[in-house]
């Protein structure tokens, strides 16, 4: 009877202490995931930003281009003809 009651309490134990991990690893869990969710969020509003500059950084290649830098001539001309034949689409699908 004595074995029964040490087994018992051994294994009431041992719960016990899985229940005690089990509580950290889902408070631990919680704090994780809210440190990803800020950690997201940084990298997308960073991206953003990435993508704000790099289509300044083309904006003012163009404007430098336009000035009458030679270097990027034929680059800004491409440009240029990109955007007329987009607002040529634009057009067509505002006569549409």
């Amino acid at each position: 009877m004595s074995k029964t009651l040490e087994a018992i309490h051994l294994l009431e134990d041992r719960l016990q202490k899985l229940l005690v991990n089990y509580e950290f690893l889902k408070e631990e869990n919680e704090v994780l995931l809210n440190s990803n969710a800020k950690l997201q969020y940084l990298l997308q509003e960073k991206q953003s930003e990435l993508e704000a500059k790099e289509e300044e950084y083309k904006l003012l290649k163009i404007a430098k281009t336009i000035e009458g830098s030679n270097e990027n001539t034929r680059e800004t001309k491409l440009k240029i003809n990109a955007l007329i034949r987009e607002i040529d689409k634009c057009i067509t699908l505002l006569n549409s």
